[in-house]
C-alpha cells in the first residue's frame, strides 16, 4: 500500500492502543488459523470464531466452529484462551477423528425432513434442513433437521441428524431440558423503567424491574433484553398499576413475581460475581412462562417454562428452580453448546443446580435461605428436595461418586458427582453449620467458599466443548484455578482434591502441580498456509512467545512433510519471544497435493505445536481484479468496494491484496476482506505505527476453503479524526 508522506501542517490523531479483548481475539484467531496444540485440523478444515467471552484473571475465551469444505462440523468445536497482552494461554477441542467425507448428499432434504418428523408424536414446526458434518469416531455427512412439537406428552425441540447417504438417523439432541426427575420483544423508546412491588410466594415482598408504557405496566424487564414473564398460553402480564401478585402459591401472577425476581437476581450475580454479561453472555436473556399443567419445569432452547407441585398447591418457581432452568441457558450459550449424551447431560443438569445454589447464596434471602438442596421449597412430589448436592445418594439411584456407569446413567441422577464436587469445593467435608459431605476416598477437605468455587466452576465452563465430560471439566477447572489465583496454591489444590474425592481421575495434559508462575511458551506460524510448485520453496515465520515465567530455549522441528521435501529452520532454536524462519524446500519429484506440516517447539517446560498447510501444485484458480474508481475515506467512514469474481475453484491461501490510496495517515486505517460466503478476514493488523512511518505496505491474508467465485469486498475503515484521503485503486489475487 503506497501513501504520501505526512504533510508538515497535517493534524496527527493520537493513536489509541487496541483494547485487551481485541488483542486477545487477534491472538486467538492466529492460533486457530495456525492449528496450535489441540486445534489440529485437516487440510480442508478451518475454524470460524463464533463467540468471545471475558473470564477471570484477565483471560478471554474465544469459541470456534470447525468447518469442512465450508460445511459446519457438529462436534468439532474448539476454544482458545488468550489474554489482553496477546498471549495464547490454552486450547481445547472436541474429540473427532479425521474428516474425509463427500459434501453432496445422496438423499434429498425433503426425505431428511420426513425422517426427522417421524421422531415426534406431534410436530408443530420444522426448520429447513441444513447439511453438516457430524463429527465423532466416524464422521459423516448429515442433514440437521430441527423439529419442534411433542414426544411422549413432553415438549421437544429436537435436532435430528439424518445420514446424507442412507437416510438413517445418526443422532438426536433435544434442546428441552426437563427438571422433573420422574418422567420476547425489546422495549421501545416510549417505555419507562419502573420498580414494581411484588408479593411473591417464596421470598416475600420484593421489588422487580418492570416496564411502564403509556401508563400501562407490564412484567417485562426494560433493562435486561428478552426477560419477561407470562402465563403459558397468554400475553405478558400487564395492568394499570405496578403491584404484582397476591402471595398465593396457586396464583400465576405471583409465580411470575418469583420468576422475575429469580432471574433478575441471577443476572446480577452473574455480573457482580462472575463478570458475565447477562444470561447468554452478550447482554441478552430469554422469556419465561408459568402455568404449565405438569409437575415439571423445563428449558426448551429459547425460553423457560414452569409448572406446579404434585399437590398443585405451589408453582415450581422457587429461586433455585428458576436459576436452574436459566442455568441450562448458560450451559447452552457457553462454548460447546448443549452437547449430547448422558454424561454431558448430567453435567448440564448439575450446572443448573450449581447456578441455583450460587444465586440463592448471592441473594441471601431471609425467607428462602441459601442451601445446597434443589427445589426444597417447591417440594415437587411431596418428598422434599429433588436432589442433595452435599450427598446426592440421599435420593435413591443418584451416585455420590463418578464411575464408568455415568455415561449410561439418567441425566438427573448423573448430575450427582459434579454437584458433590462443587459442594466439597465450596464448603468442604465438615463445614460449620452446614451438612457434612462424605468423600469417596475418605479424605477431608476445607472449602474455598461459594464465591471462589463459583468463579473456578464458571471459568472452567468457558472452556467447554461439545464433547464435555468429567475429565475435561476437571482439567478446565484446574487450569482456571491457576489462572484466577496465580499467587496461591490453595485454590488449585482444593479443586484437585475435590475431583479426586468424587473419583474423577486425572485427564491427559492437565496441570499436575501448582506452578502458576513456572515457565511456559507458545508457538505459532505466519502465514498458516501456502502454495508452491514442485521444486520451489515456501518460507514461514515461526513465532514464539513467553507465556509464563522467564524466557527459555525452544528447539524447533517439523513433521508431516510431503515426499521429497525438507525443512530448515534459521535459527534452529530461539529464546521464547523470538522468531525463526522455516524454509520448506520441495523437489521436482514432490507430488501435487496438500500436506499438514506440524511445527513443534520443545523446551524444558514441555512442547507446543502449530500447523502449516502446504499445497504443492497450482492450488486452485488464481485471478486478479482491479478497480480505479476513487472512493473518499472520511473520518470514521467506511469504504466498501465489491469486486465480482467469475473464477472457479478454491481461492489460493494466502490471498494477496494490493491497495493504492491517498491518505494523511495510513496507520489509522483498518482493512479487511470479506469473502463470498460472508466470512471476514483482517488484512491490516489492528496495531498502529507512528504516522511518520509511511511507505509501501504489502499485505496478504490467509483464507480457508473459500470459493474463488462470487463477490469479494474490500472494507477500509478510518478509525480516527483529523485526516482524510481517498482509496484510488486496488487489486486482489484470489
Amino acid at each position: 500500500m503506497t501513501f504520501p508522506a505526512t504533510p508538515a501542517n497535517a493534524t496527527t490523531a493520537t493513536i489509541q492502543p487496541a483494547s485487551p479483548d481485541a488483542v486477545a481475539a487477534s491472538a486467538a484467531d492466529q492460533a486457530a488459523a495456525a492449528g496450535v496444540d489441540h486445534l489440529r485440523k485437516g487440510p480442508q478444515e478451518g475454524f470460524r470464531r463464533v463467540g468471545m467471552t471475558p473470564g477471570g484473571g484477565g483471560l478471554f475465551y474465544a469459541a470456534y466452529e470447525r468447518t469442512y469444505r465450508g460445511l459446519p462440523v457438529v462436534g468439532g468445536d474448539a476454544v482458545v484462551v488468550a489474554d489482553g497482552a496477546g498471549r495464547v494461554r490454552g486450547t481445547s477441542a472436541a474429540e473427532t477423528s479425521a474428516i474425509s467425507v463427500e459434501t453432496k448428499a445422496k438423499i434429498s432434504a425433503a426425505k431428511a425432513t420426513e425422517v426427522a418428523r417421524g421422531q415426534l408424536s406431534k410436530v408443530d414446526s420444522v426448520v429447513a434442513p441444513k447439511l453438516v458434518v457430524l463429527a465423532g469416531n466416524s464422521p459423516k455427512l448429515a442433514y440437521e433437521v430441527v423439529v419442534a412439537g411433542t414426544k411422549a406428552s413432553a415438549p421437544s425441540n429436537l435436532h435430528v441428524f439424518v445420514d446424507g447417504a442412507t437416510g438413517a438417523i445418526l443422532d438426536t439432541r433435544d434442546d428441552v431440558k426437563m427438571s422433573n426427575i420422574q418422567t420476547a420483544a425489546k422495549t421501545t423508546s416510549n417505555d419507562v423503567s419502573t420498580l414494581g412491588a411484588g408479593n411473591s410466594y417464596y421470598v416475600g415482598n420484593v421489588t422487580i424491574d418492570t416496564t411502564n408504557s403509556g401508563g400501562t405496566y407490564s412484567m417485562r424487564d426494560p433493562q435486561r433484553t428478552n426477560i419477561s414473564c407470562k402465563p403459558q398460553n397468554g400475553a405478558v402480564f400487564s395492568g394499570p398499576d405496578d403491584n404484582w401478585g397476591n402471595g398465593s402459591g396457586t396464583n400465576l401472577e405471583t409465580a411470575c413475581v418469583d420468576t422475575l425476581f429469580g432471574v433478575q437476581t441471577e443476572w446480577k450475580m452473574l455480573g457482580e460475581w462472575l463478570g458475565r454479561n447477562g444470561i447468554n453472555g452478550s447482554g441478552g436473556g430469554f422469556p419465561a412462562s408459568v402455568g404449565l399443567n405438569q409437575v415439571n419445569a423445563y428449558w426448551d432452547g429459547s425460553s423457560t417454562t414452569f409448572g406446579h407441585s404434585q399437590d398443585n398447591q405451589r408453582q415450581a418457581t422457587s429461586m433455585d428452580v428458576v436459576a436452574h432452568e436459566y442455568g441450562h441457558a448458560i450451559f447452552q450459550t457457553t462454548p460447546g453448546g448443549a452437547g449430547s449424551g448422558n454424561e454431558n447431560g448430567g453435567l448440564n443438569e448439575s450446572t443448573g443446580d450449581i447456578f441455583g445454589a450460587i444465586t440463592e447464596h448471592y441473594a441471601n434471602n431471609a425467607k428462602d435461605t441459601p442451601d445446597y438442596e434443589v427445589g426444597e421449597g417447591v417440594n415437587l412430589v411431596g418428598q422434599g428436595p429433588i436432589r442433595y448436592m452435599y450427598q446426592p445418594s440421599k435420593i435413591s439411584g443418584n451416585p455420590n461418586c463418578y464411575s464408568s456407569s455415568i455415561p449410561n446413567t439418567e441425566v438427573h441422577a448423573a448430575a450427582g458427582p459434579q454437584n458433590h464436587w462443587f459442594y466439597l469445593l465450596a464448603e468442604g467435608t465438615a463445614p460449620a453449620g452446614k451438612p457434612a459431605s462424605p468423600t469417596c476416598n475418605n479424605t477431608s477437605i476445607t472449602g474455598l467458599g461459594i464465591q471462589k468455587a463459583a468463579k473456578i466452576f464458571y471459568n472452567g465452563l468457558l472452556k467447554k466443548t461439545s464433547s464435555w465430560n468429567h475429565k475435561a471439566a476437571r482439567k478446565a477447572t484446574l487450569e482456571a484455578a491457576l489462572a484466577l489465583y496465580p499467587n496461591s496454591c490453595t485454590e488449585f489444590n482444593t479443586t484437585k482434591a475435590a475431583w479426586e474425592a468424587i473419583s474423577v481421575t486425572a485427564a491427559s495434559g492437565e496441570p499436575t502441580s501448582c506452578t502458576p508462575q513456572g515457565p511456559d511458551f507458545s508457538v505459532g506460524v505466519t502465514p498458516a498456509s501456502g502454495t508452491v510448485k514442485a521444486g520451489e520453496s515456501a518460507t514461514v515465520t515461526v513465532n514464539t512467545g513467553t507465556v509464563n515465567g522467564t524466557a527459555q530455549t525452544v528447539s524447533l522441528s517439523a513433521s508431516g512433510l510431503p515426499a521429497g521435501a525438507t525443512a530448515t529452520f534459521n535459527p534452529a532454536s530461539v529464546q521464547s519471544g523470538a522468531s525463526s524462519t522455516l524454509t520448506i524446500a520441495t523437489s521436482a519429484s514432490t507430488p501435487d497435493g496438500t500436506s499438514t506440516i506440524t511445527v513443534t517447539g520443545t523446551a524444558a517446560s514441555g512442547t507446543h505445536t502449530a500447523q502449516y498447510t502446504l499445497t504443492v501444485g497450482t492450488g486452485g484458480n488464481v485471478r486478479s481484479f482491479a478497480n480505479d474508481t476513487d472512493y473518499p475515506i472520511n473520518d470514521y467512514g467506511t469504504v466498501n468496494s465489491p469486486i465480482t469474481s467469475t473464477a472457479t475453484g478454491t481461492a489460493v491461501s494466502p490471498v494477496k491484496v494490493t491497495v493504492t490510496g491517498t491518505h494523511t495517515c495510513s496507520e489509522d486505517l483498518r482493512i479487511s476482506l470479506k469473502a463470498p460466503d460472508g466470512s471476514t478476514y483482517s488484512v491490516k493488523p489492528t496495531g498502529y505505527l507512528p504516522c511518520t512511518e509511511l511507505g509501501t505496505r504489502n499485505y496478504s491474508v490467509p483464507v480457508t476453503n473459500e470459493a474463488a467465485s462470487g463477490t469479494w469486498t474490500l472494507v477500509v475503515y478510518d478509525a480516527y479524526s483529523g485526516d482524510t484521503g481517498t482509496l484510488d485503486s486496488w487489486s486482489i489475487t484470489v
